[in-house]
């Protein structure tokens, strides 16, 4: 089983960066110790760059692009743009928040979804984070985090409202999330909070790049029982990763095999949930109810 826990994920552009070095790499013929003489850069930090365990520089790629003989403008410039991108990436908007957010295992997961094209999300007890309204995630993260004091709470929930940007631009990612309806039920002494998070889902009706289904009891038994997931989905030639969050780790598996599993269950789920339209009428019965 692939798994990887706290380190950060490459990012994409990184990943994109490390295929086409190796592929250069190996078409030259050369040895990592043999280019490291040459651009003078020992091997082991060659041999980072080269796997995407590390950022590098325009200044530096340049180098190892004249060590190969690239001399193609168009073809230096795809891969210098990749260096670009990913120096832009690693200026993360949610830096101010690093002192909370690498005590919740956050960052990696931030990583990777701010660079993905799809989001596959099952979620048997909670609203998925991108569709939480503010006072919701609040109840939830002072419930949850029992370990935090109301100023990092109020932290945790700034990071989780300001996400939810990432489903509004003009390149945002297709979300499709299954939630069991224990989800939509599972709140106490606060019915206004739930009522409010219950519409909010509606909100998202005419997002043409947001698709929810609600499992409802009746379903039974399923292989969700497992718990929450998150596959998430890059632009190629870059694999489909999967999140999964416990209590104290955060661990991303990326393995063919793991990734095929897990996507195999998220299908069996969204066949058996009720549609999108059925989805609709059961939320807006819910409300009539609360």
């Amino acid at each position: 089983m692939a798994w990887k826990r706290n380190p950060a994920p490459k990012s994409v552009y990184r990943r994109q960066l490390s295929a086409q070095l190796k592929e250069l790499h190996d078409q030259s013929g050369r040895t990592l110790a043999e280019v490291g003489q040459v651009i003078e850069v020992n091997q082991g930090s060659l041999s980072r760059i080269m796997n995407g365990d590390r950022g590098t520089s325009p200044v530096l790629v340049k180098a190892i692009l004249d060590c190969y003989g690239v001399t193609d403008p168009a073809a230096r410039e795809d891969i210098l743009d990749l260096v670009r991108a990913d120096q832009a990436q690693r200026q993360k908007w949610w830096h101010k928040y690093s002192a909370v957010i690498n005590t919740t295992q956050y960052g990696g997961y931030l990583e990777l979804e701010q660079s993905s094209t799809t989001l596959r999300s099952y979620e048997p007890q909670l609203i998925p984070g991108l569709l939480q309204t503010p006072e919701y995630a609040r109840q939830v993260i002072t419930s949850m985090r029992v370990d935090l004091n109301a100023k990092q709470v109020e932290t945790l929930v700034d990071v989780r409202m300001k996400r939810q940007a990432l489903l509004a631009r003009e390149d945002a990612p297709k979300l499709w999330a299954v939630i069991d309806e224990a989800a939509l039920r599972r709140i106490s002494g606060a019915p206004a909070v739930l009522k409010g998070q219950v519409e909010h889902l509606l909100d998202f009706e005419p997002r043409t790049n947001i698709t929810l289904q609600l499992l409802p009891f009746d379903a039974g038994f399923h292989p969700g029982l497992y718990g929450s997931f998150m596959l998430m989905g890059f632009p190629e030639p870059n694999p489909d990763v999967v999140w999964v969050e416990n209590l104290t780790n955060s661990v991303y598996f990326e393995g063919s095999e793991d990734v095929g599993r897990y996507t195999e269950v998220f299908d069996h789920l969204r066949a058996t949930a009720l549609g999108p339209p059925e989805t609709r009428s059961r939320i807006k019965n819910m409300i009539k109810e609360l």
